[in-house]
């Protein structure tokens, strides 16, 4: 025999004979059942330990001077594209009248021809066809008593219709129709506005605006700031044989980028039933009206969100405080994080002929007269931001923790059956020799 260490006296494992060992059919069983047992609980560990989950969190929203993007496409079918005008203003006292960067106006063909697209245009300040570039280089047209725009390619000179139609909103007069307008004559402006009267017109592209309360509409003529006021030249919406009307349809409408597909079914899933910022709550809106004195508003509350996926905090180390400036400007982050908006909204109509809503069974709201035509969305910005940050459901020592239990565990309940039965066996045996 091996002499004894003076580690022999601390093992609390002892150790019995093999021929003080009684094995049993019973035993046996028990043990298969048991390392079956061990090894799916031990596969369910390994699986919940590779599992990510997402940690949804609420802070306060310390960013600063940054801009924000929102992603538009609605469609006008009875209001043709050269009568609308899409306009953003801010508290900040930021205004982009008659928006021209970034949105593509697409004219589509009346609802009785099907509504098909006709041809698309990407609206941009001295668009090619409006350069007159085949006028003589000492041209320098007439602002026809307004003072000429400061946006004029020829500093001084209205030398295409829309120059001069921005001449006239500089001073808030009425264009009309061009009638007598030597450039919007020889542009047939008027021919044009003939043309596309029955049609419609959808509007699509991005915006970047403030990170403030503000808004932007969509509503006919051209507009111009009169004083504190915003006003829109009206004359050719109403001076037509065509009713038109603000009928529309939102096919999206967002703010900030839209999380990728593989997030979205991550977020998704059942376990996580509170999330559902991959959703739009205007997407699909449809408001349909005979009405051509008709306002609709939407309500929008932003709530900012980032997600931030696994390892980013070890991606973002590398990039410093350069990178951290720049993190929430416009979607993804070199370290793989997105910064998206979520948002609620409501919604209002009315007449701007007045009136109640006795019709509805409402004859007690009251709505005021006046106004301008057009859909509205004025949108407010929260000052609490979400953030949805991917972790692994247990660290590497938790699932070595929860192994051990499982094990330990499984074959403690296992010896404890393999007793009973080993016991009740016995006494068994004891009963039938008695009865013999």
């Amino acid at each position: 025999m091996a002499p004894k260490s003076r580690f022999t006296r601390l093992d609390a494992f002892t150790k019995t004979v093999e021929d003080a060992r009684i094995r049993t059919t019973s035993g046996g069983i028990v043990t298969i059942v048991s390392l079956v047992v061990v090894f799916f609980l031990a596969w369910g560990e390994w699986s919940d330990y590779r599992r990510i989950v997402v940690h949804p969190e609420l802070v306060v929203d310390k960013g600063r001077g940054e801009r924000m993007e929102i992603h538009l496409n609605i469609t006008f079918p009875r209001v043709p594209c050269e009568l609308l005008t899409l306009d953003v203003m801010d508290v900040s006292g930021e205004q982009q009248h008659g928006v021209q960067h970034g949105v593509t106006k697409t004219r589509l063909r009346p609802l009785s021809q099907g509504g098909g697209e006709i041809d698309s245009r990407m609206l941009a300040l001295h668009a090619a066809e409006e350069s007159a570039t085949h006028l003589d280089p000492s041209y320098c047209g007439s602002c026809y008593s307004a003072d000429p725009p400061t946006t004029a390619k020829k500093p001084g000179c209205c030398n295409t219709c829309d120059e001069v139609k921005d001449a006239y909103a500089q001073k808030s007069w009425a264009f009309g129709r061009g009638e007598g307008v030597e450039q919007c004559e020889r542009e047939h402006f008027s021919q044009r506005l003939d043309e596309q009267r029955e049609e419609g017109c959808r509007i699509q592209g991005g915006l970047r605006v403030n990170k403030v309360v503000g808004n932007f509409h969509i509503a006919p003529g051209r507009s111009f700031s009169n004083g504190n006021m915003h006003v829109h030249d009206l004359k050719n919406y109403w001076d037509t044989p065509t009713k038109h009307t603000f009928t529309h349809q939102i096919h999206q409408l967002r703010f900030g980028p839209q999380l990728p597909d593989h997030l979205h079914e991550k977020l998704g899933t059942k376990h996580l039933p509170w999330t559902n910022h991959h959703l739009n709550p205007l997407d699909g809106t449809s408001q349909e009206t005979d009405d051509v004195n008709y306002n609709y508003m939407y309500f929008i509350k932003i709530v900012p969100t980032s997600y931030l996926p696994l390892g980013w905090e070890k991606r973002w180390q590398g990039f410093g405080e350069e990178h951290h400036s720049s993190i929430g400007s416009f979607g993804s982050s070199a370290d793989g994080s997105i910064e998206t908006h979520q948002y609620s909204a409501t919604s209002h109509k009315r007449s701007l002929s007045g009136g109640d809503d006795a019709a509805e069974g409402h004859q007690e709201r009251l709505h005021a007269r006046g106004g301008i035509p057009g859909v509205f969305f004025s949108y407010d910005i929260s000052p609490m931001k979400v953030i949805n940050r991917e972790e692994k459901a247990k660290s590497f020592l938790g699932f070595v923790a929860g192994l051990c239990s499982i094990v330990g565990g499984t074959l403690t309940v296992a010896a404890a059956i393999d007793r009973a039965l080993f016991e009740g066996g016995v006494r068994l045996k004891k009963l039938r020799t008695k009865d013999l």
